[in-house]
């Protein structure tokens, strides 16, 4: 019988994927190329839409802690079984939730990672699960926007953000409500695919610079 999963690689890290799940990508593996130089020995990360939680088992070889929330099911479950695989259950608490909604209060973090859905779509493209990783509103800022607005509270203070998007929803229009949250913003790295361009932007408190990539 087909197996209803799919193994990816990042380096000498395995990943099953299965089919209701996002499966890592351009925008995924730019960002994962980013994490070695963010995240720090000690840390504790958050991994908004984790997906089959590449980037939490990637920022897990170093971090302290790390939170990974997805609102797909699937990928939660994905995700679960990809920390078990490469030893890093012990340190990855993977929960079920839209943004920071399975996020307590109290809690904050050294980093934070989110791989937006940030394409242009309609209201019938998040009807699917997989719809649900890429589809970002009309404008593809529904849940970039969102995340700005929420992300402030749960960062410390020296804290780093690590952002994805694509140049089809305007990266200065980014910068400039990162900027207005009274963060430090910039693209960090980039790559071109057809039709658009895919950034990573990296944002930091005003008053701290730390993690930030020369």
């Amino acid at each position: 019988m087909k197996s209803s999963r799919k193994r990816v690689f990042y380096g000498d890290l395995s990943f099953e994927v299965s089919k209701d799940v996002y499966e890592p990508a351009e925008d995924t593996i730019l960002i994962a190329n980013c994490l070695s130089h963010v995240v720090e020995e000690g840390d504790r990360v958050l991994d908004v839409g984790t997906g089959c939680g590449i980037l939490a088992v990637i920022a897990a070889s170093k971090a302290r802690k790390v939170v990974a929330t997805d609102v797909n099911p699937h990928a939660v479950e994905c995700a679960k079984l990809n920390a078990e695989i490469n030893r890093v259950a012990s340190k990855t608490d993977v929960r079920l939730g839209s943004l920071f909604q399975p996020i307590r209060k109290t809690e904050r973090f050294d980093v934070i990672i989110f791989n937006a859905p940030y394409l242009p779509s309609s209201s019938s493209e998040r009807k699917s699960w997989i719809g649900r990783a890429w589809a970002g509103g009309p404008t593809g800022r529904q849940f970039i926007d969102q995340f700005i607005k929420e992300a402030p509270r749960y960062l410390n203070r020296d804290g780093t953000i690590l952002l994805v998007q694509s140049s089809l929803v305007d990266i200065g229009e980014t910068l400039e409500k990162l900027q207005g949250a009274c963060f430090t913003a910039r693209v960090i790295a980039e790559t071109k695919v057809p039709f658009e361009r895919i950034v990573v932007i990296q944002a930091s408190h005003l008053s701290e610079e730390r993690h930030i990539i020369q």
